[in-house]
């Protein structure tokens, strides 16, 4: 039975949108399928890895209502190997399906439909907020890098998102750096404060376009949906307690040090290439007028670089993870940064932007 013929594009892009989630192997096999449904001019797209759940709306008029279930990485593959504009044709007979495109022909397996298990939908919904997507893609920018991958705490692996009255924060750490990012939107709201699974943030980020179109927030006791387009992603948030950002922001650094971010990112990337691949390792020497950029390698070779900054005051020698400070610089757009040193090599070090006042970042020194 033909159940829908269709421009290779029009099935492949909403096919690309909801499969970032599924697991290749998993130990409930139809998690490694895409849910593809057609209810009158609706074609719709859906995965799950139920934490996170991901549905693409599509009008498609032609044929009649069908919903099947099939192999999201091979659906996925077959359509990226068809050329471009190529028509392609999906039928289905029992539990198998036919893919057509010119002469090509896929017999796939499917599974049924029904046994398919979407996310339990929470609807408990405490706040919503609207802002538009290019900011809130922003937002995410400023502060995804510092979330923790695989931390056996498992409430960093994730991003932490506190909303109260008109104000939006984001904040995530990895226990040894921390960024933190403000933002006004326009309706109030309650205070909520939720913890994102990192894959929910990485999807997101990777799904939201950079135009003013709004994005909805809905926040609820157990999960977060996020509106956009015709997306709408459900995840379920982190049962944990975040660390209280507020203590880790030092207050009394006072060896403030004006600089040029790309001429900074430049150098930290000519030395980085003899930096200790192990330990990343890099060390920051302040004196007046001047600060050293030092990486060497356990087979004695040494990189130096020297900027002229406009700092007065007493010498400093600290170290740190070259990749802290590389994410950092990579993830900012305004050139003029302040880095507040401490008194002591021992000391955190906080970033700032003078044009970005709701930023924050927080570095911790490492031992060299």
């Amino acid at each position: 039975m033909l159940l829908i013929q269709a421009d290779r594009d029009s099935l492949l892009k909403p096919l690309t949108m909801v499969t970032g989630i599924v697991e290749r192997r998993h130990t409930l096999p139809i998690l490694s399928n895409v849910l593809i449904a057609k209810q009158n001019s609706q074609l719709t797209f859906l995965a799950t890895d139920l934490e996170i759940q991901i549905t693409t709306d599509h009008a498609h008029s032609e044929g009649g209502d069908f919903q099947l279930t099939i192999s999201a990485k091979k659906f996925q593959d077959i359509l990226r190997a068809i050329p471009d504009g190529a028509s392609v044709s999906l039928d289905q007979d029992d539990s198998r399906l036919t893919v057509r495109a010119g002469k090509s022909r896929f017999n796939l397996q499917t599974l049924p439909a029904q046994d398919f298990p979407k996310l339990a939908i929470d609807t408990n919904v405490k706040s919503v907020i609207k802002l538009p997507q290019s900011q809130l893609k922003n937002l995410i920018s400023r502060v995804q890098f510092a979330m923790a991958h695989q931390d056996i705490r498992y409430y960093l692996n994730g991003l932490f998102m506190v909303t109260d009255g008109h104000e939006l924060k984001l904040i995530a750490t990895d226990g040894h750096r921390l960024a933190y990012v403000g933002s006004n939107i326009e309706n109030s709201v309650e205070r909520n404060e939720v913890i994102l699974p990192r894959k929910t943030i990485l999807e997101l980020y990777k799904l939201l376009a950079d135009i003013d179109d709004e994005v909805t927030i809905e926040i609820g006791q157990n999960q977060v949906k996020f509106s956009f387009g015709n997306i709408v992603i459900h995840s379920k948030v982190v049962d944990g307690k975040f660390p209280d950002y507020n203590r880790v922001v030092p207050s009394g650094n006072d060896k403030l040090v004006p600089l040029n971010r790309l001429q900074l990112l430049a150098s930290l990337q000519r030395a980085a290439i003899l930096s200790n691949e192990k330990f990343r390792g890099v060390r920051l020497v302040l004196s007046d007028g001047t600060l050293k950029i030092i990486c060497n390698n356990s087979e004695q070779e040494e990189a130096t670089e020297e900027l002229e900054i406009a700092y007065q005051g007493d010498p400093l020698d600290v170290g740190f993870n070259i990749g802290y400070l590389l994410d950092v610089l990579t993830n900012l757009d305004h050139e003029a940064l302040v880095f507040a040193f401490g008194d002591h090599a021992t000391s955190s070090t906080l970033v700032t932007v003078p044009e970005e006042p709701n930023f924050k970042y927080v570095v911790m020194p490492m031992r060299i």
